[in-house]
Formats: structure tokens, sequence, C-alpha cells
């Protein structure tokens, strides 16, 4: 028995892309969630729909704990969490709809809930949880349960008597305690199923931990409807200590910081590897950081503290599309990291994204250069993605149709007017991919992948073809010369043997 039952609305086998990745990570917003209830002295329990079947799954916990009150609280960790995907709007409704029908209040918090708020309280959920919302749920969650009043906590939005999205007074929350806040509730949830995923699909257990939350940058596609530019980081001790704890007690053996911003104080990277090696605990870890934060000290201290992978935000090989993106970075940033990252033997991917207003063939071009020139060790490519909240979205939001959202992450439909239709964009991801695929030592990837050239050639004929004449330049882009810039076709960069 349980008075709140928590759930989340992010399930693997409905998103066909990450089953090809077979690289599940438990819910860390959400358990950190139960750990807050738990300290108000709440009794909760979790259903993770990550790997467990959210239709009978969730029915039989409804009925094993009988909750007062049932809780889909997102994990504000996971970047999936973070686009906003439709599959999991629908079964975030589908839960909230068995809850309300199990006599439950319902209550929901995440990145789509706050953009579509009066959606989801139209769907039988019935408050919404705004900004860092742990104190607010705990809060809310004591009312309810004792019976006092509660429509004027902060941080709420609601219907009120006339049907009308109302929200509490006081402003978006910020828990400024989450820092110290108890490590997440792993025993709530059960871990075998993950451990078996990761030991089948890639020969090791990888788990994932947080450092830090939020980001200070302001690059104007990222929405951040939770945090806004507000950073707060845990203590290098702390956080030590929990990878002791998942390495001794789980038998985990790689971690994943699902930080937004990994390394943004320089200092506090030394007193971790200062830690980890006091506490004898380092395991093999990756993050996601920026180019810009990778100093020799840096990156010294992250391959000190068990550091083998990051992941940067690198985005375009053209200037003029990062200053577009106010993105802060150059790309001489990007090549200096990538330079000491590979002289320290620690893996350098990056983040790429195409399609973003007024990027050209010539700025397309100059990504493709800067990829194959700096060899990355991994990339991931995606497409301009116009969310609420952002510069980005308000630029493009006319041109925007019944579409709003991606359905999963594989999706990435461009949603607005971009230089290109979706066609040339798919091709010009699935060639580049497969080109860096191809630089790998691993048969089975190569042995897997079609040839490059014949994708590349497929990029050439539908950039002649697909050009949209109602593209969103920026006056950036309208104002850039004409010169052209010379495209190296792959078949120069291959072996002889490979030539065509």
């Amino acid at each position: 028995m349980a008075d709140v039952l928590l759930t989340h609305s992010y399930h693997l086998p409905y998103d066909p892309k990450q089953v090809r990745k077979m690289q599940p990570y438990p819910p860390l917003g959400t358990l950190y969630a139960a750990s807050a209830l738990r300290a108000g002295d709440i009794a909760v329990a979790v259903f993770d729909t990550m790997l467990e079947d959210p239709n009978s799954g969730f029915t039989a916990a409804l009925l094993e704990h009988c909750p007062k009150l049932v809780v889909i609280y997102e994990d504000d960790f996971n970047f999936l969490s973070k686009m906003c995907l439709t599959r999991m709007r629908q079964l975030a409704w589908q839960l909230a709809h068995q809850a309300k029908q199990s006599g439950a209040v319902v209550i929901a918090h995440g990145s789509d809930m706050t953009d579509q708020a009066e959606s989801y309280l139209r769907n039988n959920v019935d408050f919404i949880l705004l900004g860092e919302a742990e104190e607010t749920l705990v809060a809310l969650c004591s009312a309810i349960l004792s019976g006092a009043p509660h429509l004027d906590i902060p941080g709420l939005a609601y219907l009120d008597a006339a049907g009308t999205l109302s929200k509490s007074a006081g402003g978006i929350p910020k828990n400024p305690s989450w820092n110290s806040l108890s490590r997440p509730s792993r025993e709530l949830i059960d871990l075998a199923p993950y451990r078996q995923a990761w030991s089948s699909a890639h020969g090791h257990f990888s788990t994932n931990i947080v450092a830090s939350r939020g980001c200070p940058y302001r690059c104007n596609w990222c929405a951040k409807p939770i945090s806004g530019n507000k950073f707060q980081i845990r203590s290098a001790k702390a956080v030590a200590a929990e990878i002791r704890e998942l390495k001794e007690i789980y038998g985990v053996e790689h971690i994943w910081f699902g930080d937004d911003v990994f390394a943004l104080n320089h200092q506090w990277v030394q007193d971790l590897a200062d830690e980890i090696e006091a506490m004898k605990c380092a395991l093999p870890f990756k993050i996601q950081s920026r180019a810009d934060l990778m100093t020799p000290n840096t990156v010294a201290g992250l391959k000190r503290a068990g550091c083998a992978e990051i992941w940067m935000g690198v985005e375009s090989g053209s200037q003029r599309i990062l200053d577009a993106m106010d993105k802060g970075l150059t790309v001489n940033d990007v090549t200096t990291a990538r330079t000491l990252l590979a002289d320290n033997d620690m893996r350098a991917c990056f983040f790429l994204q195409f399609g973003y207003p007024g990027e050209t063939w010539e700025d397309i071009q100059r990504t493709i250069d800067l990829v194959r020139s700096m060899r990355p060790d991994d990339i991931g490519i995606s497409f301009s993605y116009p969310l609420p909240g952002t510069a980005f979205y308000e630029r493009v939001r006319e041109q925007i149709g019944t579409k709003r959202n991606w359905t999963d992450s594989d999706d990435l439909c461009v949603m607005f007017s971009a230089a290109y239709n979706n066609d040339f964009y798919m091709a010009l991801r699935n060639a580049l991919h497969a080109e860096v695929d191809s630089w790998k030592n691993d048969p089975d990837t190569v042995a897997n992948s079609i040839d490059p050239v014949t994708l590349w050639q497929r990029v050439f004929e539908l950039e002649a073809v697909s050009k949209n004449s109602a593209a969103t330049f920026s006056v950036g882009a309208m104002a850039a010369g004409s010169g052209k810039h010379e495209f190296v076709p792959l078949q120069t960069l291959l072996p002889p043997e490979r030539q065509v």
C-alpha cells in the first residue's frame, strides 16, 4: 500500500530507434521525486514504465497499492522527455485515465505538461506541477492527503470551477535545495531488467547519475521549461559516494552522466577526481559538455576521474550558423577540443543539427568538412525542432502546421520551412552516419552499413531538386556573401580500391 504512486510516460518499446540502441536508463527525475516524498514522510511506490508493459503493469500497480494520488512525473534528466514526444503524451493520457478510473487524484509534471498544460488537464489530470517541482509535489500531496487547502501552493496549474486554466500565485518555483536532496530512490524499482538489457546488448551494465541540474547557456533553440537558465551542482563528495554505491552494491560497470552540461565548474572536476581516487571507486563514464569547456587541466581531471567519452554540442561547422543559434561557441573551439581529447585517448563525439533557419548548402558542406577533418569517434544527428518557449519557435511558429511534436525519437520531421525538404535531410543524415561508421574498426558495423558513396550520391541528387522556395532565412544569411564553398566529394577521400 502507498499513498502516492509515481510513474512516468516513457516506454522503450514504443520508440524503435531506442530499441535498436538498447541503452535503457532508470528515470532519475522520477526517483528524485520519490526521495523528496519519502523525506516528507509520505508513503510512495514507483511503477517504472521504461521496460514494463504500461497497460497490464500499471493496472496491477493500481490494484496493489490502491494509491490516493497518482503522479506522472517525467524524468527531467532524460533528453527524450525534453523532446515532448507525442507517443509519451498519449501514454500519459492513458495512465491518467486509468488512475482516474481507480479514484485517484492525478498530478503530472514534465516539459510537455508545462507546454501543453490545458490539454493534459482536459485529459484526466487534476494538477500540473510547474518548474523545479520536488517541493511543490511534497506540499501538494501533503495538503491533499490531510484535507488542507492547496490551490494557493505556488507552482500549480489546474482548471478552476468554470473549467478555465488557472495558475497559483508565486511564479515558477526553483528548488534551491535540490543539490542536497537524498540520492534517487533506486531501490523502489527493479534494476534487473536494465542489467539484462545492457549485458545482452553491450556486454556490460551501465546506469545513470547526475551531478548538476540546468544549463546557464542561452542557445536560442533550446527549450528550458523546468529550470530555465538556472544551474546548480551537487558536492563532488556526494557524487563520488553515489558512484561507489553503484559500483559496490549494484555491480554497475559504466556510468552515463545525464547532466545538460558537465564540467562547467573546472575546480569541481578536480575535486571529483580527488574524491573518486580517495574512495577507490573509479568507473568509466561518459558525459555531455561543450567544446569550449575542454581545457587541458579539465580534460586531465576528467580522465583522472574515469571519463572515457565526451559528447559535445557542436551543432554546425559553420560559424555563421553557430552565431545565429547564439551558441557562444567557435569552430576553433571544436577543433581544439577534438585534438586535446584525442591526445588524451578520450572518445570525442559530436551532436550535430541540420535545418536551422538560414542554413544553406554551403553551411551544410562546412559541417561535413568539419566532421571529415576532425573524425569524431561518433556523431548524433538531429534536425532543428521548434519547441515552445524558444526564440527559434517564435520565429517559425506561423509555419508550423497541425503536427507540432515528433512522434518518437526517430521521427525527425522538419515542421517549418527549412531550406530543403525532409527527404533531403534524411538522406544527408544517413550518408554522414554511414561515412562515420565506415571509419570505425568494427567489422560488424561496416558490414551492416550501406556503401557511403551510394548514399552521398543520393544526397547530391536530392540537393538539386529539394530546395524550398519558401525557406526561412535569417538576416545574416540573406546578407552573407555568395562566394561558393568547394564541396569535396567523398570519392576523393576513399582509398583507391574503394573509389567509384
